[in-house]
């Protein structure tokens, strides 16, 4: 065999071998790492695992750098008339923000028949349909995200004081003067600050603890010992306008208000 045939052979099993791991795998992404973003953001958007980004791409590390292009499990959406990015991205639980991201598209035009890339696992009315028994709706990534909220802010508190963290989130979900997703509750800013000190921090990055995971579960089904609180904070805290907040539950060292 020539050595142009060879370099050929070569070439087209390596394609072919890249195809077959892609199908056994799932349907999947190019997806072009920005500046600031993480495994664990990218995850979040597309409803997968840090973990499972890692293991795709064959990664021997959490290091990404902007302009590197990942490949990242996905569900694909076929645009029907009417649809718009935002009908598209409510119908799957995300932002238009990621949506764009997700398909590199900044603008609004979209088409019938044209294929766009949406989070894996389904849509929000299907993960809702799936979860029917829980108090909000939620995806697998944002009970890894709950999760890791509950270890970074309680994981040395008793278990219902960690239950009571995650049903301060739950409850913020379902009251209307704070978003209506754990995500956008987790992550949301008051005047340029964090509203949550873990992801000021960076602690939310951290795993989360089987005991916490258990927890969070426990408050997405309905579990509040936080007798509906809206905040909390440890009783070594200072904040006058915290303490002068009505106390709806004292467990361990976490205070509970609303």
């Amino acid at each position: 065999m020539s050595n142009f045939k060879q370099k050929a052979a070569v070439m087209l099993g390596g394609i072919l071998l890249s195809s077959m791991l892609f199908a056994g795998t799932a349907y999947g992404a190019s997806y072009k790492v920005i500046k600031n973003d993480s495994l664990y953001k990218i995850g979040l958007m597309y409803n997968v695992s840090a973990s499972t980004i890692k293991a795709d791409n064959k990664l021997t590390g959490d290091m990404i750098y902007p302009g590197q292009v990942l490949y990242v499990r996905s569900d694909t959406y076929t645009v029907k008339n009417g649809d718009s990015l935002f009908i598209i991205a409510n119908k799957y639980g995300t932002t238009v923000n990621n949506l764009r991201k997700m398909n590199n598209k900044w603008d609004n035009m979209i088409y019938p028949g044209q294929k766009l890339n949406v989070p894996y696992g389904g849509s929000a009315a299907q993960v809702k349909s799936a979860q029917s028994g829980s108090a909000i709706p939620y995806t697998q990534s944002e009970l890894d995200l709950l999760a890791r909220l509950v270890t970074s802010e309680a994981q040395s508190e008793p278990y219902n004081a960690q239950v009571g963290v995650a049903a301060v989130v739950v409850n913020r979900v379902k009251n209307k003067s704070f978003p209506n997703t754990i995500t956008s509750v987790i992550y949301q800013k008051s005047d340029g600050y964090y509203q949550f000190t873990p992801v000021e921090n960076g602690w939310i990055n951290k795993p989360a603890t089987q005991t916490a995971k258990k927890a969070a579960l426990e408050a997405l089904k309905g579990s509040d010992p936080s007798n509906g609180a809206l905040y909390y904070f440890d009783d070594s805290a200072t904040n006058r306008w915290l303490w002068s907040k009505p106390i709806k539950a004292y467990i361990g060292h976490m205070v509970f208000v609303y």
